[in-house]
């Protein structure tokens, strides 16, 4: 009985191995297939499929607009004038910030733009366009910590935040590496526990930073100096092997840079946020 037992297990495992064997090579083909026919399959469709988190003004935030809720921002600017370009619309998804590599990482979206950095880990797992956008970091506190915290030092056990998944965690963890690092999922709620006092301070990008202070008269800027790297430089993420996809968007990134359309919308946005923040 156990020989015979033993034979069909067998062969179950040697079908199973072949099915296992032919599926790999089917999803190898597959990979390789849609990898190259990404940007043709995008421009079939007449969507491309854009995730960020929208949490993040003036590059990706939620306002009304007509009475409706809409994601609106410089990021969104960008990416409706690349759909326009290729001649297809854009949709863009929400969700939260640690989450928007993976559902490119799933198929779940084409590209993902929202204030990400091209860093060396994230390189080995996606494809990024050109930067299109470097913002300086600077540190947010309460108004009335402004004697206390003047110096990377003056932070020493003191809780900072950042962006869980972003990289200003990276800058908290090697910049102000006597703090103790806390990672929040959304930019609002960091700034709602640096007004409370439950975080001493949050690391975030220029502009993001004068956009939340002009809406927190508690809040300023922090005189404390943060080293700039073009690791922190924006860039739009892709699946990997998407070399069409890359050299088209890049196209359209330079002719943008060299209008001055992308400093344009940031500005543009900057505005609008302080506007509906009234």
């Amino acid at each position: 009985m156990k020989k015979i037992t033993g034979l069909v297990m067998t062969v179950v495992a040697l079908f199973t191995l072949a099915a296992c064997g032919g599926g790999s090579d089917k999803t190898a083909d597959s990979s390789s297939a849609k990898s190259e026919d990404q940007l043709a399959a995008i421009k079939k469709a007449g969507v491309l499929k854009v995730a960020t988190s929208a949490d993040y003004a003036p590059f990706e935030f939620h306002t009304m607009v007509d009475g409706k809720d809409k994601i609106v921002g410089a990021d969104i600017d960008l990416v409706n004038e690349i759909a326009k370009e290729l001649g297809v619309k854009a949709e863009v998804s929400d969700m939260s910030f640690n989450t928007v590599l993976a559902s490119l990482k799933e198929g779940k979206s084409d590209i993902a733009i929202s204030a990400i950095s091209a860093t060396k880990e994230r390189q080995e797992q996606f494809d990024f366009t050109d930067n299109y956008y470097n913002p300086p970091q600077v540190l947010i506190i309460n108004k009335k910590n402004q004697d206390k915290f003047t110096s990377v030092a003056s932070l020493k056990d003191k809780n900072v935040g950042a962006q869980k998944g972003s990289i200003q965690e990276d800058i908290v963890k090697t910049q102000l590496k006597d703090s103790k690092p806390v990672s929040i999922e959304k930019v609002p709620n960091m700034v709602v526990e640096v007004n409370s006092g439950s975080l001493d301070a949050m690391v975030v990008e220029k502009t993001i930073a004068e956009s939340y202070v002009q809406q927190n008269s508690d809040l300023m800027i922090a005189n404390i100096d943060l080293k700039a790297s073009k690791d922190e430089a924006f860039a739009i993420a892709l699946p990997k092997d998407s070399k069409e996809l890359q050299t088209e968007i890049n196209k359209i990134i330079k002719k943008l840079n060299d209008e001055g359309k992308i400093d344009e919308y940031v500005k543009q946005n900057h505005e609008l946020a302080e506007k509906s923040a009234e």
